[in-house]
C-alpha cells in the first residue's frame, strides 16, 4: 500500500493551517486545502505553488453549512475515493470581543460554538464514512483537532492561565477538546486515531498577529 495519504486540512488559507498543508505537501501527500472563501482558497493554493513549487488541491467547504460540507464529501469521494488524515483546523476567536464570565457577549459565544464545536462535529460526522473506508490495520485513519492551551481547565486555572475575558474562544475550545475524547473513545474499537493538539500561541489572523511563541515554519527549520 501507497505510503502517501490524502489529507483534508479545514480552515487553511492562512495561518496554522496554510503552513500545515505546505508542510504535509512537502512530504508527497495528496492535502486538500480548505477555506470557505474560494478565492482566498484559490489563491492560497496559487501562493503555495508559486513559493513552494508544490501542487495542493482546494476544496470549497464552510464547516457551519451542512451542504457546503457534503459536496466536499462528495468531491474528494469521487476524485480520490479515500480520506486518510482530517485535519479539524477552521476556527473563529471573536478575539476582538473583550468580554468576561460576568458580562457575556451571548451573540459571540453563539457564533463561535457555531464554528468551533458544531463545526467541528459535523464535518467529522460527514467525513467518517470515508475515513472508515479508507481505515486499514497498516494505515489507520487520523482524526486531528487543533486545540489551544486555553481549552485545558487544569492550564486556566493556574497562575500561567491568560485571556480570561475572551470567554467564547476559551469555552468553545474546551468543549472541542471534550467532543474530541468522546470521539477517540468512540473509535478506539475501529483503531482510528483521534487527538487534539496544541501548536502553542502562533500569530495567525486568527488573533489579529499577536506575537506568538512560534510559527510552524519555524519549528520545520528547527527540526
Amino acid at each position: 500500500m501507497s505510503s502517501t495519504k490524502v489529507i483534508l486540512v479545514t480552515g487553511s488559507n492562512t495561518g496554522i493551517g496554510y503552513e500545515l498543508v505546505h508542510l504535509l505537501a512537502a512530504q508527497g501527500h495528496t492535502v486538500y486545502l480548505a477555506s470557505r472563501k474560494e478565492q482566498a482558497g484559490l489563491d492560497a493554493v496559487s501562493q503555495i505553488k508559486k513559493e513552494k513549487g508544490l501542487s495542493v488541491k482546494y476544496v470549497k467547504l464552510d464547516v457551519t453549512d451542512v451542504s457546503s460540507i457534503k459536496a466536499a464529501v462528495a468531491q474528494i469521494e469521487k476524485d480520490e475515493g479515500r480520506l486518510n488524515v482530517l485535519v479539524n483546523n477552521a476556527g473563529i476567536s471573536k478575539m476582538e470581543v473583550q468580554h468576561s464570565a460576568i458580562e457575556p457577549d451571548l451573540d459571540a459565544i453563539r457564533g463561535t460554538f457555531e464554528t468551533n464545536v458544531i463545526g467541528t462535529i459535523q464535518t467529522t460526522t460527514a467525513f467518517l464514512p470515508l475515513l472508515r473506508k479508507s481505515n486499514t490495520p497498516e494505515t489507520p485513519s487520523v482524526i486531528l483537532n487543533v486545540s489551544t492551551d486555553m481549552a485545558s481547565n487544569s492550564f486556566m486555572a493556574s497562575p500561567k492561565g491568560f485571556l480570561h475575558d475572551v470567554v467564547a474562544y476559551n469555552t468553545s475550545k474546551a468543549a472541542q477538546n471534550s467532543y474530541t475524547i468522546a470521539l477517540a473513545k468512540n473509535l478506539e474499537a475501529e483503531d482510528i486515531k483521534v487527538n487534539a493538539v496544541t501548536p502553542g500561541f502562533t500569530s495567525t489572523k486568527l488573533n489579529g498577529f499577536s506575537p506568538g511563541e512560534r510559527l510552524l515554519r519555524t519549528a520545520r527549520r528547527s527540526s
